[in-house]
C-alpha cells in the first residue's frame, strides 16, 4: 500500500532530511529549533562539571568545644597547704591531786564502799603546735598546753605519732618549746613578720580544736597590741593580736598565718561568754625571741620595775581635779600612773611613789602603761633606765635599774 505523498514527506524529513529547505514549511521551524538546541548542547557540554555519584562536599565549620577547667583554689587553700605539714597535735598527760570528799558530807557506809578518794589521778590534755626548726625537731606551742606534764606525744600531719620532751616554758608570755624524738622528715613552717601587720589583714588559724585535726578557719586581724592585762591576766606580759578567726579549745599553740602562708602568731586564747568569738594570738616576733632563748637552754629573762600602773589621760585627770572630794590632784597629761609600788622592788629603790605619773622612759614618751612595759621589756637587767616623772606640779628625773622578774614559787 502506498502512503499518501504528504505523509511520506513528513517521514523523510523526520528520519533523514537532506536539507531543511526540502521539508514542508510546517516542519522547517521545528527542525531549525531542534538544530539550534543540539548546537547549544554541543557548545556547553565541555563547560559542564564532571558528573559523579558521590555527594557534593558540604562546607564544614570547625566547632570550638569548650572543655570545663577545674576551678582555681582560693588563697586560703594555698596558704594552708604551705603551712599544714608543719602543724601538729599535742597530747599530754599529767598527774593531779584527786579532790577528796568532805568527810562531814560523806556517809560512813559510802566511804567504806568507795574507799578513800584522796590520792592522785591521771589527767589528759590536748593542744596544737607548729614545727619551727625541722632538723632539731623543735615545736612551738603554748606554755599552758605542756605545763607540768609527765608525758608528751606529738601527732604529725601525716598521722605519725612520736614522743616528745619539753625543752622549756615561759609562763610570762605563755610560750613553750617541745622537741620531737626521732623527728626525721619534718617540715618547718615559714615565719613571717608580725610587725608588718595591719588591722584588716587576712588571718587564718590552723590547729586541732576539740581534737578535730587539720582544721582551718578564716578571719581578719581585728586589732593589734591588745594588752593581755586588760583581759584579766595580771601575771602575763603580752601585746596580743586580736582576730575574729574561730579559735577554740585545742587550737592553743597552733599557728595564725597570713594570706601568704607565713606564721604571724601563735594562738593562745579565746574569749568565752560575753564577747565570744574574739581570738588572740602571740606575735611571732616575740615568739621567735623567746624560743631562741629556750632552745639555748637558758631561762627567759623579763626585766621588771615593781610597779602597778593604770592609764591616765588629760581628760580623766581634769575630771578628777574638778571633783571637790578628790584625794589627790593629778597632772593633766597622758601617761602611766603609779597605783602601787611593790616592796623590795627596783621602783622602791628608785624612789617612785604612789600617784607619780611616768611620762617618759629613756628617750621615748610614755602615753600608757603598755608603752612603758614594752620599753622595760627591751631594757637590760641591771642597767640604769632614766624616767621622767610628774609628782604633783614638779617634774622629776629618776634613774631605775630593772631586775629579773621573779618567778612564782
Amino acid at each position: 500500500m502506498m502512503l499518501p505523498s504528504h505523509r511520506l514527506a513528513t517521514l523523510e524529513c523526520s528520519v533523514a532530511p537532506a536539507s531543511i529547505a526540502a521539508c514542508p514549511a510546517s516542519l522547517r521551524w521545528g527542525q531549525r529549533l531542534l538544530a539550534v538546541l543540539v548546537l547549544l548542547a554541543a557548545l556547553l557540554l565541555p563547560l559542564a562539571p564532571a558528573w559523579s555519584l558521590e555527594p557534593a562536599p558540604v562546607a564544614s565549620e570547625t566547632l570550638a568545644v569548650s572543655v570545663p577547667q577545674p576551678a582555681p583554689h582560693s588563697f586560703v587553700a594555698e596558704a594552708a597547704r604551705r603551712v599544714a605539714p608543719a602543724v601538729v597535735r599535742i597530747d599530754t598527760e599529767r598527774t593531779v591531786a584527786r579532790q577528796p570528799f568532805d568527810p562531814a558530807l560523806l556517809d560512813p557506809f559510802l566511804r567504806e564502799l568507795f574507799g578513800d578518794p584522796a590520792g592522785s589521778m591521771r589527767e589528759r590534755g590536748q593542744g596544737s603546735g607548729v614545727v619551727i626548726e625541722a632538723s632539731q625537731g623543735l615545736v612551738l606551742t603554748n606554755a599552758h598546753v605542756v605545763d607540768q606534764v609527765d608525758a608528751v606525744e606529738v601527732t604529725l600531719a601525716s598521722g605519725r605519732q612520736l614522743d616528745a620532751t619539753v625543752v622549756g616554758t615561759d609562763p610570762v608570755t605563755d610560750l613553750a618549746l617541745v622537741r620531737i624524738a626521732r623527728g626525721g622528715g619534718l617540715q618547718a613552717a615559714p615565719l613571717g613578720d608580725s610587725e608588718a601587720l595591719e588591722v584588716g589583714d587576712w588571718a587564718i588559724a590552723l590547729g586541732s580544736p576539740y581534737g578535730l585535726e587539720r582544721t582551718v578557719t578564716l578571719g581578719i586581724v581585728s586589732s593589734l597590741h591588745r594588752d593581755i592585762n586588760s583581759l584579766g591576766f595580771a601575771d602575763k606580759r603580752l601585746d596580743l593580736i586580736q582576730t575574729d578567726a574561730a579559735i577554740n579549745p585545742g587550737n592553743s599553740g597552733g599557728p595564725l598565718i597570713n594570706a601568704a602562708g607565713e606564721v604571724i602568731g601563735i594562738n593562745t586564747l579565746v574569749r568565752s561568754g560575753p564577747g565570744a568569738g574574739l581570738g588572740f594570738a602571740i606575735p611571732i616576733n616575740l615568739a621567735k625571741r623567746v624560743s631562741d632563748q629556750l632552745a639555748g637552754g637558758g631561762r627567759v629573762v623579763h626585766p621588771y620595775l615593781g610597779l602597778q600602773l593604770v592609764p591616765l589621760t588629760a581628760r580623766r585627770a581634769r575630771e578628777n581635779n574638778r571633783d571637790p572630794d578628790a584625794l589627790v590632784q593629778l597632772p593633766e597629761r597622758d601617761g602611766a600612773l603609779v597605783q602601787r609600788v611593790l616592796p623590795d622592788s627596783p621602783a622602791e629603790a628608785a624612789g617612785l611613789h604612789r600617784g607619780d605619773l611616768v611620762v617618759a622612759a629613756g628617750e621615748q614618751a610614755v602615753a600608757s602603761p603598755s608603752v612603758l612595759l614594752q620599753l622595760v621589756e627591751h631594757a637590760a637587767v641591771g642597767e640604769p633606765l632614766p624616767l621622767k616623772v610628774l609628782r604633783g606640779q614638779r617634774e622629776l628625773q629618776l634613774s631605775i635599774r630593772p631586775a629579773d622578774l621573779p618567778r612564782a614559787g
